[in-house]
């Protein structure tokens, strides 16, 4: 409905409300003349003022007839009449009594409310009309006299409370002819404008039309379809204002553009509500949150399908009273169904194909092979294909990992495949291990191979070996290669010594990793996932129980995992079977040794300075049968040895680093390498 350019609404809502008064003044002032009421309205009570208030009510109210046929009063109820008439031919007056529904007696209490708004000097008027200077506010007592409601009605105000159009002032009562009432400020809004206006829903509402929602992708057509069956099939139960409609699925998931494409189907606007900004923070169930009612009352009085983001925090209690107004044309987004919901639909990660149909609806360019190696939500594969092609998507994305922030650390992943060192057969294994995790999806879905992983679809690896063999590194390379982000799990935060705590902490980082894609690794394994023990006592049970709820979760795992141990052997059996890759570590032979000194000790630094001596390569390598990492620390070492001189790097300082790299290790350099050369 379009602003009109005069609010004739308004005006004839004023011009009704005071006539009407002018009227009932001109009552009073006879009363006033006659003894029976005073000018001082309450603070001086006379004789006459008693008796009458004391008479019986029907001579009263015949008396107030016979006056309304004197002559002298007939211009005035003419007036009344006229002005009533002019009120009935507003269109957005009549559209807003039938909208709501409400009786002739909500529809007058609300009229002398909304006056009283329009013009605040009425205030006056009312505590003259009801004999009491204090009674400055709308009462059904004032309304009764002044619209002239019938003897001994009944005054019901569900309509009025319930759409949150009035309320009683102060927390009274509704039923108290005395209590003062107070109109909603979207109300007199709307009223001056000719159409629904509600300012307090300006920062947490909008709308999507028909026919922008039919240009949005369609991501779920059976889901779709499922949802207009049940509410065409719903229409038909008498309890269809109280079903409650939940579509499940992560952050990002394409709910809204599910919803936006129902209401579409049945020709109606998708009001979005960011429900957070309207909930308050600690509900109660007296009362329900105005928010969540105007929002109901705005989808009523435009007839849209009402769309609540991010619901999960707002309780069943809550949804009561919205649940009557709205029924099945509400809609909940949530991550976890609700109890209280008669409809759920869950929404399934997009396969493949669908990705790939998504990423081509918003971009030209080819698809990066993140999109193809992981399940991301529609929302991130919009924001990758919008994003800047100088970005990496796992700078764009930042998937969150804060649900579990204090057991799990970022790793950073600066190693490529070139900078492992390690044997063909361990190089193949862990290239094979990354070609599984890029390709998984394709392998389940186009190829159906989904069946013989009904409990998880997860992939996860053991690198098993010697320390300083390069297996965090080697996990490093592949999170780095694939664009998935790594985090290492911190076993002492997630071993709890109180019963229960330990898988409830394993649940959380299993489940974050799973939401958030990244490559979860945890290191020196044994501690979590050792060899179940002889139930001696009731901590040994207790360990039991934990490797158990481990041994399971791992198995229905959906996402990447790399378990990390030098201690193989002492690893359940059970455990080692539900893992896809087992890899073994072992230390460098002559040929990677000579390798691993190389690239520790370059020749040239980055800006092109020799810092590099004479160098045997072959003769570290075969006399010092040690790890890449002994390696690592021992040419820096040498390093700030020759700085420290101001010298280049040569034989004298690697092997005096290499005595102090074998004192730590309670051993000795029996060669003298700085001789050699």
């Amino acid at each position: 409905m379009s602003e009109l350019p005069t609010n004739r609404t308004a005006d004839a809502i004023a011009a009704y409300v005071r006539t009407c008064a002018q009227l009932r003044a001109a009552w009073m002032e006879r009363l006033w003349s006659e003894g029976a009421t005073c000018p001082d309205q309450g603070l001086t009570i006379q004789h006459g003022e008693v008796q009458r208030i004391l008479a019986y009510p029907e001579i009263e109210c015949a008396r107030y007839r016979d006056f309304l046929v004197e002559e002298d009063s007939k211009p005035l109820a003419n007036a009344v009449t006229e002005a009533g008439n002019a009120l009935s031919e507003s269109q957005f007056w009549n559209w807003f009594v039938h909208i709501f529904g409400l009786t002739t007696y909500e529809r007058d209490l609300l009229l002398l409310c909304i006056a009283v708004e329009l013009d605040p000097r009425l205030g006056r008027v009312l505590a003259y009309l009801a004999d009491d200077a204090r009674a400055t506010q709308p009462t059904t007592a004032v309304a009764s006299a002044l619209f002239g409601w019938r003897d001994g009605v009944v005054l019901t105000t569900d309509n009025l409370t319930t759409w949150r159009l009035a309320r009683p002032a102060h927390g009274e009562a509704a039923s108290r002819g005395a209590t003062a009432w107070q109109v909603d400020e979207a109300v007199v809004l709307s009223v001056k404008c000719e159409r629904w206006v509600d300012s307090a829903l300006n920062r947490s509402a909008g709308f999507i039309v028909p026919e922008a929602a039919k240009q949005l992708p369609s991501l779920y057509p059976e889901v779709l379809n499922q949802m207009l069956a049940e509410f065409f099939s719903s229409k038909l139960d008498k309890n269809y204002r109280e079903h409650e409609v939940v579509l499940v699925g992560p952050v990002g998931s394409g709910r809204q553009t599910l919803a936006a494409q129902f209401a579409s189907a049945i020709g109606s606007h998708l009001l979005c509500i960011k429900t957070p900004l309207l909930a308050p923070a600690q509900p109660t169930t007296e009362s329900k949150p105005d928010g969540l009612i105007q929002a109901a009352r705005m989808a009523h009085v435009t007839g849209s399908v009402l769309y609540w983001r991010d619901a999960d925090a707002v309780t069943a209690t809550e949804w009561l009273e919205v649940k009557r107004l709205v029924g099945f044309r509400s809609i909940r987004g949530v991550t976890e169904a609700p109890s209280s919901a008669t409809h759920r639909f869950t929404l399934p990660p997009l396969p493949t194909a669908q990705r790939l149909e998504l990423w081509a609806h918003y971009s030209n360019e080819a698809a990066p092979a993140i999109v193809r190696a992981q399940r991301l939500t529609p929302a991130e594969i919009r924001l990758l294909a919008q994003s800047p092609a100088d970005a990496t998507p796992h700078q764009i994305l930042r998937r969150s990992m804060q649900s579990s922030s204090d057991l799990m650390q970022p790793l950073p992943c600066p190693y490529t495949w070139d900078d492992l060192v390690v044997s063909p057969n361990l190089q193949r294994l862990l290239k094979d291990f990354e070609a599984q995790v890029q390709l998984r999806w394709e392998v389940y879905e186009s190829w159906g191979f989904a069946r013989l992983t009904h409990l998880g679809q997860g992939i996860s690896a053991l690198f098993g070996g010697p320390s300083g063999t390069g297996k965090t590194m080697a996990a490093q390379v592949i999170a780095r290669s694939l664009g998935m982000a790594l985090y290492r799990v911190d076993l002492a935060g997630v071993v709890n010594k109180y019963i229960g705590e330990t898988e409830k902490r394993l649940r959380d980082v299993f489940d974050t990793c799973e939401r958030s894609g990244a490559l979860l690794f945890f290191d020196e394994a044994d501690a979590l996932f050792g060899n179940r023990m002889q139930v001696k006592d009731s901590h040994d049970r207790f360990a039991n129980i934990e490797i158990d709820y481990l041994l399971q979760r791992i198995e229905q795992f959906d996402g990447v995992a790399i378990l990390a141990t030098n201690r193989k052997n002492d690893l359940d059996a059970a455990f080692l079977r539900r893992l896809r890759f087992v890899v073994d570590f072992l230390n460098p032979d002559l040929r990677e040794r000579r390798i691993l000194w190389e690239k520790s000790l370059p020749t040239f630094a980055p800006d092109g300075e020799r810092i590099i001596g004479e160098i045997d390569y072959d003769l570290l390598a075969e006399e010092m049968e040690i790890n890449g990492a002994q390696i690592k620390s021992i040419a820096l070492g040498a390093a700030f040895l020759a700085r420290s001189a101001g010298t280049l790097i040569g034989m004298e300082q690697i092997e005096l680093s290499a005595h102090r790299e074998y004192a730590k290790q309670g051993q000795l350099l029996r060669a003298s390498l700085s001789k050699s050369t």
